[in-house]
């Protein structure tokens, strides 16, 4: 039977932005003791204000935790906090669980897990799916890679943060399907914006557009759940910033480079998102929308009378 975490284990969380701090304060409501670290001085006393200790230094939060979470903009940042000198490697006791939700590369979590290991630290990736609704209600999706009994001992803790936790197999298998996932979701935005925008310039409303495709084969939850309530009405506030987009995109292809996957469309969808991004740096990714239709002298919206029908 496998060992599970328990439910006074101290928990550090490093990286408390727009998904972290939801997910922080789902830890903490589920009555673990938690030490925060950030570079944000707002997020901090957020945090702090909901019962959470501040760490001065990362090294100050390893050393006061059983599992340190890691939740990153870039390799870079998670490769810091878990290899430098302040870092976990350098600070942890053996035993001390290493939790990476980042969205990075499996060449890069598979290099830190190895590191760590030889320090008798145990590590698994944990990338995360769905926005910033489903953090705060504790209904994200986890996709894991590493050893199962580790997942199993700390599955209580991630089941704070998420409904849909799922094993993909060994360190770095989380973080590629996490790339499989995104790579999809732009191809699919950049398609339905490229698709949305032809049928307005020949002349078809976009509620027509979205209600006739939902009885076909091309119904999907960007085009029929997620856009209508959001993206076609105007709304590009950040769930996903453009250049999170980008950067995930770009390790996708990278990825496929290195294990010789010729891509086509993945090439084009990172284009746009290049040009989406320095419009639009920290609006939603969905914002493809928006630069495909300004193109082509179109909106592509809705009117909320349209999407609530």
């Amino acid at each position: 039977m496998a060992t599970t975490l328990s439910p006074t284990a101290r928990i550090g969380f490093i990286g408390i932005g727009t998904m972290g701090l939801p997910m922080a304060l789902n830890v903490l409501r589920g009555g673990y003791p938690l030490t925060v670290y950030d570079l944000s001085e707002a997020a901090l006393a957020e945090a702090q204000k909901s019962g959470a200790k501040r760490a001065a230094s990362i090294a100050e939060l390893v050393r006061d935790s059983d599992v340190v979470i890691t939740m990153l903009p870039d390799a870079p940042d998670v490769e810091a906090a878990a290899l430098g000198p302040d870092g976990t490697e350098a600070n942890a006791r053996p035993g001390l669980i290493y939790v990476d939700m980042s969205t990075i590369d499996p060449v890069t979590s598979r290099r830190v897990g190895a590191r760590l290991a030889a320090r008798g630290i145990r590590m698994i990736d944990s990338p995360v799916a769905r926005g910033v609704e489903n953090a705060r209600a504790g209904t994200l999706a986890l996709m894991i890679g590493g050893d199962l009994a580790t997942f199993q001992e700390v599955e209580p803790l991630l089941r704070r943060m998420a409904d849909t936790i799922t094993h993909c197999g060994e360190l770095g298998n989380g973080t590629a399907m996490k790339l499989v996932n995104n790579f999809l979701s732009a191809g699919i935005v950049s398609a339905i914006a490229e698709a949305m925008t032809i049928g307005l310039k020949a002349g078809l409303p976009l509620d027509l557009m979205v209600r006739i495709s939902g009885g076909t084969g091309t119904n999907n939850a960007w085009l029929h759940k997620l856009m209508p309530g959001k993206a076609f009405l105007g709304d590009f506030s950040p769930g996903f910033m453009s250049r999170l987009a980008r950067k995930d995109q770009r390790l996708a292809t990278t990825l496929a480079a290195e294990i010789g996957v010729p891509l086509t469309l993945g090439a084009a969808v990172l284009q746009l998102l290049d040009e989406t991004t320095e419009k639009y740096p920290r609006d939603d990714f969905t914002s493809i929308l928006r630069l495909v239709g300004e193109r082509a002298g179109v909106e592509i919206r809705l009117s909320e009378q349209n999407a609530a029908a």
